[in-house]
């Protein structure tokens, strides 16, 4: 079952691409995600990785977690399901 981490901290220069290479050491990687602003199209320096399986996951967690990329310790997590969120003011 494919299992999805949170990565925080990303240098904002990386892309899906270069997140892919530094997690496929510790397995097979479905996914990356990285978080852009919806209006400047820039990185909002966090993202997601989802492997294949729970196992590598678990290994690509403890391993990357404090691992530094560009200059900045990574932090990583398994992502926890969005909460639904209140409409702004400015979403009517």
């Amino acid at each position: 079952m494919e299992t999805r981490l949170f990565v925080g901290n990303l240098p904002y220069s990386i892309t899906e691409e270069e997140l892919e290479e530094v997690f496929v050491p510790h397995g097979t990687v479905v996914s990356t995600v990285i978080v852009r602003d919806r209006e400047t199209g820039r990185s909002r320096g966090f993202g997601f990785v989802e492997m294949e399986t729970e196992e590598s996951a678990a290994t690509a967690r403890q391993a990357m977690d404090g691992f530094e990329l560009g200059g900045r310790p990574l932090r990583v997590n398994e992502a926890q399901p969005r909460k639904s969120r209140r409409p702004r003011s400015d979403d009517w």
